[in-house]
């Protein structure tokens, strides 16, 4: 399955989050960091859901 993500430009680097997964963020250094952390944390979140929903 495919998230859309949104990813912003800070003065720490970039921060990058999943709109439709609330709470699901993350951030890099670079824009690829970012985007390669969000992935995790998109896996983690659904493995997390899935978990406490039995689902």
């Amino acid at each position: 399955m495919k998230y859309k993500v949104k990813i912003e430009q800070t003065d720490k680097g970039y921060a990058v989050w999943c709109p439709v997964l609330p709470g699901c963020w993350s951030q890099g250094d670079t824009e690829q960091e970012a985007l390669e952390n969000i992935k995790d944390a998109i896996v983690t979140y659904l493995a997390t859901i899935e978990k406490l929903t039995g689902e």
